[in-house]
């Protein structure tokens, strides 16, 4: 849902890059978790936030000075699964990047171009990170934009993503 850039102030605010619709999104949740590959999740409880700019600003319970706020710089901000709204698996209220993370991308001629490693948003649209298959060991990222006129189809029960995309396009 986010990641801490790094303290905000002296008083144990921190500095997050919210991958939610809206900045303020994750404010909807009072309990965030917090962790990463190499560090092990834990539960938090959000005291306070705002907006700053392009960046959510926030307090949680019991971080009341920087150098606290500091030790929390690279980590994730994820939410429960169970907590986030239920979406079609037809996708007409959207996908959460999570669920496409992983997912294999073929074109339309069955061409298998890769697996879905990220997305980012470029504000005009989402764009998927697409690792290729190796080709002379060599492996190589490709960027589709996630909209209607080159992403034909996502299958989540499939695991498979279709685009309208050559092989050579990279």
């Amino acid at each position: 849902m986010g990641h801490i850039m790094g303290p905000f102030g002296v008083y144990g605010w921190i500095k997050i890059n919210p991958y939610t619709e809206f900045i303020d999104g994750l404010m909807d949740y009072s309990t965030w978790w917090l962790g990463n590959d190499t560090i092990e999740w834990q539960q938090v409880h959000v005291a306070d936030g705002h907006v700053n700019g392009q960046v959510l600003v926030a307090q949680l319970k019991g971080y009341t000075d920087r150098t606290q706020a500091t030790k929390l710089k690279g980590l994730q901000v994820a939410i429960p699964r169970n907590q986030l709204p239920v979406l079609s698996q037809d996708g007409t209220d959207g996908y959460y990047w999570s669920d496409l993370i992983g997912i294999d991308v073929i074109n339309l001629k069955g061409e298998r171009l890769g697996k879905v490693v990220g997305l980012f948003e470029t504000g005009a649209n989402d764009v998927l990170r697409v690792e290729t298959v190796e080709v002379d060991r060599e492996q190589k990222e490709i960027l589709i934009p996630f909209i209607e006129q080159f992403v034909i189809k996502v299958d989540l029960k499939l695991s498979r993503i279709t685009v309208d995309w050559g092989m050579d396009y990279y």
